[in-house]
């Protein structure tokens, strides 16, 4: 099957288990249903092959058993799956919120922008209409008051006119679109902390919240409630966890159903894990608004002493102040914006809760407590950080493995723990189990992940055969699908991950194993090295150094060469070895002689006196002289 066919069979699936859900009742997310499809293919008691096409019984099969365990309203496990998928999808980190906030703004306020920017605007009633406008989006932009309250924007059109009159709109109308939406983006700023500057000056404010002082007041509130259900659902892990351990000390205990109890301290632990991450957030928002407190203090002050009880100002002067102010006023904003999605997701979490609230009520559990001794997470601690439970590396039991205590490694408290910290062989060996651990008694170090126990008796049982109790305790997981996100197996379930990953819809919630290669390269010496060599720290170093130097001036060198001294060096030639060579030439060659002249004389004759005799006479040069 393709992973075409394969996407579509899982999305007929899902769609047809949503169906039926709602047909009986119970809406539910696709996202829920794909986690659900997941667990149920996973738990090995279901018997689906992973490797083998599912059938149509196959799917049958599947479906009713998601719907089983969906219409399940009294599983704490399916309470817990349910709170997992809607915090992974409703929570996010602090940058995140505030930049979808923001973005949500723009949204908004992009028709009113393009209205402006759009405008050609010719008549005088027209360009009356764009200043109100500009109005208007100054005031929705900043969130100090409502346009329609009249006293609100007769303030910001006073403030406006100080710093663009309506006869500037010629030169604003002739700008491009960007610069028109920077220029009002500008322009809000600065009316912004106009209005914050003359309300701090009791001369305006109009409509303008004090947000320091709300916020003063709501965050040690929702501190306050976000620690009393930390409490509360602490104080039910405590009881679950007694009351499992008696359980599993006294085989003829008759109590609660034990796989019950153990799915309501998964859900309880789960809904402390969130809380914890909610307080976090909240007291990063007490810090932050201590800090804005502080710089708006500071600014005001140098505001007034620019200001004072001048007529005029350069703007140059205030406008950056006024902007810095509007900032400022926006990090407040900020502030009540997340501290409301932190206490919208906290009131959210509760009816997860109620599951096994109304299972193991007080009235149920009060028969089984009150003989019993129920310590409290730190008590766990405090017992077993002593000397006698600390680990001894050098035992025979445990010292073939590597083991990690806080007097002996640098970050001690950062160390990844598996688990989440919790017991490493309670998960194992009573069937997930969670029982905080005391990495002060030690820590194991396992194939490059860190393992923590709750005693010394547990590290020691744990370290015979870790690989079999890690393995027991993937097996649990399949079971209790919700552990995969509490325990934070992703790196053992590759194809799970976080929910947030497989909001897509109809999708399964997997995760592709994906592997890269990569290399990295630093010079050897990236920075100049600036020793100097010649430097002494030593006094008495130097003041030879300086008698040396003194001396030599009045001191002469000489040399003497004996015949011999050139003999007494060892010298080394070396040489090409001879070898046979030929040459053949060939070339024509010419040599030039001297002409050969003769003169004959007498060839006329003598007349008739004289006979004719004739003399010849070699006039060739020779070659000596040419």
């Amino acid at each position: 099957m393709s992973r075409a066919q394969a996407e579509s069979v899982i999305k007929n699936i899902i769609r047809e288990i949503a169906q039926e859900c709602a047909s009986k009742g119970q809406a539910v997310s696709e996202t829920l249903v794909a986690f659900m499809v997941k667990a149920v293919v996973l738990d090995p008691a279901n018997e689906f092959n992973v490797d083998r096409t599912l059938t149509k019984e196959d799917v049958q099969k599947l479906i009713k058993l998601c719907v089983d365990c969906l219409m399940d309203s009294r599983s704490p496990s399916l309470d817990t799956v349910k709170m997992q998928v809607y915090f992974d999808m409703n929570y996010t980190t602090r940058s995140d919120f505030l930049e979808e906030h923001r973005r949500v703004l723009e949204s908004r306020l992009q028709p009113v922008i393009r209205e402006i920017t759009d405008s050609r605007a010719r008549t005088r009633e027209e360009l009356e209409s764009l200043y109100r406008k500009i109005v208007s989006a100054v005031l929705l932009r900043s969130g100090l008051g409502s346009p329609t309250d009249i006293a609100v924007v007769r303030e910001a059109t006073a403030a406006l006119q100080s710093v663009f009159p309506q006869t500037e709109l010629g030169t604003f109308m002739s700008l491009t679109k960007r610069d028109k939406e920077r220029q009002l983006l500008e322009l809000t700023m600065i009316v912004t902390g106009i209005r914050l500057f003359n309300k701090e000056c009791g001369k305006g404010g109009e409509g303008i919240d004090d947000l320091p002082a709300i916020l003063n007041e709501a965050v040690p509130a929702t501190t306050q409630s976000v620690d009393t259900e930390i409490q509360g659902t602490l104080k039910c892990a405590y009881e679950y966890t007694g009351l499992i351990e008696h359980i599993y000390h006294n085989e003829g205990f008759d109590g609660p159903s034990l796989q019950l109890l153990k799915e309501a301290l998964i859900n309880t632990r789960q809904h402390e894990a969130f809380l914890r991450v909610i307080l976090n957030d909240v007291i990063s928002c007490a810090h932050q608004v201590e800090q804005l407190e502080n710089q708006l203090a500071q600014r005001m002050e140098q505001l007034q002493a620019t200001v004072q009880s001048k007529t005029a100002v350069p703007t140059a002067q205030v406008y950056p102040q006024f902007i810095h102010l509007a900032q400022l006023w926006s990090g407040f904003q900020d502030e009540m914006v997340l501290l409301s999605v932190l206490s919208n997701i906290l009131a959210s979490l509760e009816p997860f809760t109620r599951g096994h609230k109304e299972l193991f009520s007080d009235e149920v559990l009060h028969p089984y407590l009150e003989s019993l001794s129920i310590p409290s997470d730190e008590e766990r601690i405090k017992q077993t950080t002593t000397d006698e439970q600390r680990i001894n590396p050098k035992d025979y039991q445990v010292e073939s493995y590597d083991w990690l205590f806080p007097e002996t490694t640098k970050n001690f408290n950062k160390l990844p723990l598996q688990y989440r910290g919790y017991c490493a062989l309670s998960l194992a060996k009573y069937d997930r189990l969670l029982i905080p651990s005391n990495p002060e008694i030690g820590v194991l170090r396992f194939r490059d992940h860190h393992y923590a126990f709750s005693s010394r008796e547990a590290a020691y049982e744990f370290a015979q055969n870790p690989a079999a109790y890690i393995q027991l305790v993937a097996e649990g997981a399949k079971r209790s699908p919700e552990l995969i996100q509490l325990l934070e197996l992703h790196t053992q379930f590759s194809t799970i991950s976080p929910y947030s990953q497989g909001r897509d819809t109809g999708k399964m919630i997997e995760k592709p194993v994906t592997k890269n290669d990569s290399a990295t390269q630093t010079d050897t010496h990236f920075m100049e090295s600036n020793i100097v060599k010649s430097y002494e720290w030593n006094e008495w170093e130097l003041r030879r150094k300086a008698i040396k130097l003194s001396n030599l001036r009045t001191k002469v060198t000489h040399s003497v060469q004996t015949n011999l001294s050139n003999l007494r060096r060892d010298n080394v030639t070396q040489v090409y070895l001879p070898k046979d060579q030929n040459t053949q030439t060939k070339g024509d060659n010419y040599s030039n002689v001297p002409k050969p002249q003769v003169f004959l004389e007498g060839l006329r004759g003598g007349g008739m006196t004289k006979p004719t005799s004739m003399t010849k006479v070699d006039l060739t040069i020779d070659v000596d002289q040419t």
